[in-house]
């Protein structure tokens, strides 16, 4: 009776049930997989790959930083969170309270570039003279003061180009050049994904920023980057952020609640495997081995 009375109403919440679901149950499997911006484009590029491995599972991928990727798996709303950052551990023990066991998985390396204007003649920064740009008390605030003379800047004032606090590639830039107990300084333009910094970068010549290699373009510079003043300046590229030779290299993660089963496992052993592992090389990352 309810049916025959109430088709629509009933099509409706069958709907929003599906929806809710990572599986409906009997027919197409829906992997939901969110999180890192920055690992957006491999992961849009594996999900529309593994349509031709396994017609019968979808994968949606959106982003929204690695933060937002831990709150969804902490929240039961997603199958993977991709992150490029390890989850921290108030995320981990938040998880634990609400019934969820994340598991991470390495899937790639990204060399995390720091990109200038294609103008800027710099040659190449350490990491201590990175810390006093962007570190809070930092007193690197002027290119003159780095011997450089940018052309077509107005001023000489050094425009930082920096992530909203959400970011993976936020945190880890902070930890790999500033250390732990060291915050930004106030006064950056912070940009919502990595290739808005690249974007950014390319429009203002006075400018520096960070973001991952696979957003590179022919618009920006990026710059080699030493360790200490008199050792070697290292190149961000696929070689050296998977040998970890290059000073602001890090792993690329996916997080599963608890051990992954099912299509999740097997999604997540193509991704591992060399077609999956291919397509990190072609979207700019280094792979896994």
């Amino acid at each position: 009776m309810f049916l025959r009375k109430f088709p629509v109403l009933v099509l409706f919440v069958v709907i929003i049930v599906a929806a809710g679901c990572s599986r409906d149950g009997g027919g197409r499997v829906y992997i939901k997989n969110k999180g890192s911006d920055t690992m957006v484009v491999v992961a849009q590029a594996w999900a529309e790959a593994y349509k031709r491995v396994d017609g019968g599972v979808g994968v949606g991928v959106s982003g929204g930083g690695s933060g937002t990727g831990a709150s969804a798996l902490i929240d039961g709303t997603v199958d993977i969170a991709n992150m490029s950052r390890s989850m921290k551990g108030e995320e981990m023990e938040l998880a634990r309270k609400n019934g969820t066991d994340p598991r991470e998985h390495v899937v790639g390396y990204d060399a995390l570039a720091v990109y200038v204007h294609k103008d800027n003649p710099i040659e190449s920064i350490t990491l201590g003279q990175l810390a006093e740009i962007f570190g809070e008390g930092g007193e690197i605030v002027s290119w003159s003061q780095l011997g450089i003379e940018v052309p077509g800047a107005r001023g000489d004032k050094i425009i930082r180009i920096s992530r909203q606090n959400n970011s993976g590639t936020y945190v880890y830039f902070r930890e790999a050049t500033l250390g732990k107990k060291r915050d930004y300084k106030s006064g950056s333009l912070d940009m919502h994904g990595s290739k808005d910094v690249v974007e950014k970068c390319s429009t203002i010549p006075a400018s520096i920023g960070y973001s991952g290699l696979a957003f590179a373009t022919d618009q920006v510079k990026m710059v080699p980057v030493r360790k200490a003043a008199g050792e070697a300046a290292v190149l961000p590229s696929l070689e050296t952020a998977a040998n970890r030779t290059y000073p602001i290299a890090r792993p690329l993660f996916m997080y599963t609640v608890g051990a992954p089963e099912g299509k999740v496992k097997e999604y997540l052993d193509w991704i591992m495997g060399d077609a999956g592992q291919a397509i990190v090389v072609e979207t700019g990352y280094a792979p896994i081995r």
